[in-house]
């Protein structure tokens, strides 16, 4: 029987794990919440409840298993340094030590989102990729980069934030506590809240149509669709969030030179509206070289790229 692996993505609200084979090919699949407010060892505890159910019901253990979390992990001593939205924020907890006896495989950690850059990386678009780049557009802006087909993470796991580079040096408080980050202008929440103010002040009235005026169904999706059908105020907030966006990835472009960038997440639903506005900001805003040969591509793995990232690292013993 083929090897199989075991990824586990640590979420705020969901705890989610996948087996698969070598291949990338799922086996199986669950998700349960997270229940954080229980504290570090009840997470964690059914976690290894978790693979341990999807073990038996592909009837093999897993070789290793790739965690990722949405915080800073020290990758060598196998501990979570810190997780800003849980509570107890985490600090110090030695994860690999508590995790390998329950689960009978060894545990490797990575930040969330450079976990699903390895996921493109290994099994999307980043294939053919010598130097990539991977923005997650969701609650927040996060990020990964590869050079030379390999993940750079800097000496604590934090290179590739993308989503923190200053886009207007006195723009809006980030929740990293700079001003202008990318994520303060062009995140899921940045752009719903435009959505909401135009709804409220009669500026969006198909985009009150499509939710029933519930403010709460307001999303980057439901805004694209309403910018489609003509709400004009919608579409140049979306465009404006993408120019912003296409600022940050022009940056990038700049500084990397990358053959790849790859818009993934949420928000990046939004479709062609998104990445033809940061195409062209690209082409305009990149002086120093030709950008024709840069892709500028939705994530070929979609939501599964964390899941099979997490595959990715456990194929390779956490070895980057």
């Amino acid at each position: 029987m083929e090897p199989v692996y075991a990824s586990v993505d640590l979420g705020g609200t969901n705890i989610a794990c996948a087996l698969a084979g070598g291949d990338g090919r799922l086996v199986c699949e669950k998700t349960v919440p997270t229940r954080s407010h229980e504290g570090p060892e009840a997470v964690l505890d059914r976690m290894a409840d978790l693979v341990n159910e999807l073990s038996a019901t592909a009837g093999c253990k897993p070789e290793a298993r790739g965690l990722g979390v949405p915080g800073l992990a020290d990758r060598r001593a196998g501990k979570i340094r810190f997780l800003p939205n849980l509570p107890t924020n985490w600090r110090e907890v030695p994860v690999r030590d508590i995790l390998a006896p329950k689960v009978g495989c060894p545990v490797y950690l990575l930040n969330d989102v450079r976990m699903a850059t390895l996921g493109e990386l290994t099994f999307g678009h980043g294939r053919t990729a010598q130097t990539m780049a991977f923005f997650a557009l969701g609650t927040g802006i996060g990020g990964g980069i590869a050079v030379d087909g390999k993940l750079r993470l800097g000496p604590l796991g934090a290179a590739g934030e993308l989503g923190h580079q200053t886009i207007i040096p006195d723009g809006p408080r980030c929740g990293c506590g700079n001003r202008g980050c990318l994520e303060a202008l062009a995140s899921g929440p940045a752009i719903t809240a435009e959505g909401v103010r135009l709804v409220k002040i009669g500026q969006a009235p198909h985009l009150h149509e499509l939710t029933g005026g519930d403010m709460s169904r307001i999303t980057p999706k439901e805004m694209a669709a309403a910018a489609e059908a003509g709400d004009e105020a919608i579409r140049d907030a979306i465009v404006r969030a993408a120019g912003y966006l296409g600022i940050g990835v022009a940056n990038v472009v700049t500084v990397l030179h990358p053959d790849l960038v790859v818009l993934g997440g949420g928000v990046a639903q939004i479709g062609e509206l998104l990445f033809d506005t940061v195409r062209e900001c690209v082409r305009e805003r990149v002086r120093m070289f030709p950008t024709d040969d840069v892709r500028i591509e939705p994530s070929l793995l979609g939501d599964k790229a964390g899941t099979l990232g997490g595959i990715a690292l456990a194929m390779k013993g956490g070895l980057l």
